[in-house]
């Protein structure tokens, strides 16, 4: 397939690329620096450009298979830039008439699963109040998801991790898997991956978890 990933700079970015990469596809990473993305390989084409603006996004999205994005606020200072950035994306997306996109969001937007234990719904509570400017940046892309005419996924991962991928991991369509704590970076690219071709994930919040 033709891929093209936004964000490709960042923990879960690289591994979409790397992984893309490793499964013969063709990938487009788009970045605004290129001296920080790290993988390379055959296949891999690298593209700067200025993720405000939907034009300069165009030619990188134009006759691609599916979109894969892992934009998203580094911290509570950067709330806003995931909603803004995923805009300028689904307004290229428009124009190019480029239909798939799966984008990273975060667990605490899925509902509550039946049966959650009593510290996780705690936790939860602490965690949202924390950073409820980045989950609030988070609930308008995923609005401004639902509102375009893409076939998007919104990909909701627990709590992220460095370690290695190993393929193994829950995934509930417009939910959440009970007591899903912790997801290796690794494996929400191989979640996201796997889901490219999946009707049952279509125009859904997909929960993922160890």
């Amino acid at each position: 397939m033709k891929l093209t990933v936004f964000g490709a700079t960042g923990g879960i970015g690289q591994e979409i690329v790397r992984q893309a990469l490793a499964s013969g596809h063709e990938v487009t990473a788009v970045v605004r620096d290129p001296a920080r993305l790290t993988v390379t390989g055959a296949g891999l084409t690298v593209r700067r450009a200025d993720l405000t603006d939907p034009e300069a996004l165009r030619g990188a999205v134009a006759g691609r298979d599916a979109v894969l994005s892992g934009l998203g606020a580094r911290s509570r200072a950067d709330a806003g830039v995931a909603a803004r950035l995923t805009r300028s994306v689904l307004t290229a997306m428009e124009a190019e008439m480029t239909r798939r996109i799966l984008v990273v969001s975060a667990a605490p937007l899925g509902p509550t699963p039946e049966g959650q234990p009593l510290v996780d719904r705690a936790t939860l509570a602490v965690i949202n109040a924390v950073l409820k400017d980045i989950y609030a940046d988070l609930r308008v892309m995923e609005s401004e998801l639902a509102a375009s005419g893409t076939d998007w996924t919104a990909v909701r991962p627990p709590r992220l991790t460095d370690k290695p991928g190993t393929g193994q991991y829950r995934t509930v369509v417009g939910g959440t898997p009970l007591r899903g704590r912790f997801l290796a970076r690794a494996d929400v690219a191989h979640a996201m991956l796997a889901m490219i071709d999946d009707p049952a994930t279509l125009k859904q919040g997909v929960g993922v978890a160890h």
